[in-house]
């Protein structure tokens, strides 16, 4: 909103008032803003939630450390939407495509995570909501999210090609792209409303998903939207598996946005996208400001959900962090970079499910079921072998960092 306010106010020659113009300064504007929010009315939030015995019901599952965090406040994800959605709002262009499929993915998994933990706390029902709500809201959301970047006019890249290539349905020759640089010499810019999305560690990094159909590109629709679909489930369980410890998913999630901001800003600037031989995204510079809100709103919460936590965030937080990493992977085309990027979600996933599998295998054929970690997801495992819990939580961010640097390392290692 403030955008438009300011916009007008640059129309009228009035001083500075130009400096919203840019990226940068909207950007650090709205992680400041949502560190403010986070960290002034987190606390204000979390007495609320205490007042009103919003506390975490805990399971016994022998875990050292594991009683002592029954009653403490839970549904603190409200703080990081809120955290989101307000700097998102005052500092970026509400009438781009790009933020309002963000905007949309925060609040409908928000409100999923809400209602999962409103049952459960004022319900007094431990399973909360059922599974199958959860993925029919997860796949609503999949299907809004999808249709949007595929069909709406506004969502578009601009490819290098070489000068003999030819055009194809959908496709012009966008001039005004050229650089004076070596990487343009026999080269040309074309412009494509196609879902093309990047391959790491490839040197010709480019695909579009209309070639798994034959390049039947009218009806990509019908592949592009369930891998969405699939993406956004894969990905916001990932991360409610891995809020298991005090601090986890938080720092895990502030360190895979600072990752995706790196990506967005080089994928929307024509200088940077030329320079690097990568896709270049038009409108998708806003994008920057919503994920710098999204870090600020992790940081924020950090402070009240490092050990010892005195808030957890739910499945409020967990599932719209988590989708909010899926849908904005998705907009700026490096899905595909999601196993490497959110390497921390996918084994938390992936322990469990290896867990239950073997044990239901050895059971029916040996009769009695065995297990390949102590217990899964895989935090709880290093619990088991006494490691401390800031200690095994320090360690996986380690780990997140490392993979942040590998995947923005892609953009030049193919």
């Amino acid at each position: 909103m403030l955008y438009y306010i300011f916009q007008y106010l640059n129309e009228l020659r009035l001083p500075g008032a130009g400096v919203f113009e840019y990226i940068s300064f909207r950007a650090g504007m709205a992680l400041i803003t949502s560190l403010i929010i986070s960290i002034l009315f987190g606390k204000r939030l979390i007495d609320k939630l205490r007042r009103l015995q919003v506390g975490e019901s805990v399971r016994d599952l022998g875990l050292k450390g594991q009683k002592e965090k029954e009653g403490t406040p839970t549904m603190g994800g409200l703080i990081i939407i809120l955290a989101i959605l307000l700097p998102t709002l005052l500092f970026a262009k509400l009438h781009n495509v790009y933020v309002i499929t963000m905007l949309i993915a925060t609040i409908w998994l928000g409100a999923i995570g809400f209602l999962d933990d409103y049952i459960k706390v004022f319900k007094k029902n431990k399973e909360g909501l059922a599974g199958r709500f959860k993925v029919v809201g997860q796949i609503g959301v999949g299907i809004i999210v999808g249709s949007m970047l595929y069909f709406h006019p506004d969502v578009k890249v601009h490819k290098k090609v070489d000068h003999n290539y030819e055009l194809q349905d959908g496709e012009t020759f966008v001039t005004s792209l050229h650089a004076k640089t070596e990487a343009n010499k026999g080269k040309k810019w074309i412009e494509t409303r196609d879902m093309t999305t990047t391959i790491p560690f490839v040197k010709n990094n480019e695909i579009n998903y209309s070639w798994l159909l034959n390049g039947a590109k009218k009806w990509g629709w019908l592949l592009f939207i369930p891998i969405v679909i699939f993406i956004v489930i894969a990905v916001s369980n990932g991360a409610n598996m891995t809020d298991g410890l005090d601090g986890l998913a938080t720092g895990s999630s502030a360190i895979i946005g600072i990752a995706l901001a790196v990506l967005a800003y080089v994928s929307s600037h024509v200088h940077f996208a030329d320079y690097l031989d990568v896709m270049y995204i038009p409108m998708a510079e806003e994008l920057v400001i919503f994920i710098a809100a999204f870090v600020g709103a992790c940081v924020g919460f950090l402070w009240y959900n490092a050990f010892p936590a005195q808030v957890f965030m739910g499945d409020t937080g967990s599932l719209a962090i988590g989708g909010i990493i899926a849908v904005f992977a998705i907009a700026i085309r490096k899905e595909l970079l999601i196993p490497v990027l959110c390497g921390i979600f996918l084994i938390e996933n992936l322990s469990v499910i290896m867990q239950v599998g073997y044990f239901k295998y050895t059971k029916k054929r040996l009769g009695e079921g065995k297990r390949i970690f102590l217990m899964a997801p895989l935090h709880h495992h290093y619990q088991k072998k006494g490691l401390h819990e800031a200690k095994i939580v320090a360690r996986f961010w380690i780990v997140g960092i490392i993979l942040a640097v590998l995947t923005i390392v892609t953009l030049k290692l193919r």
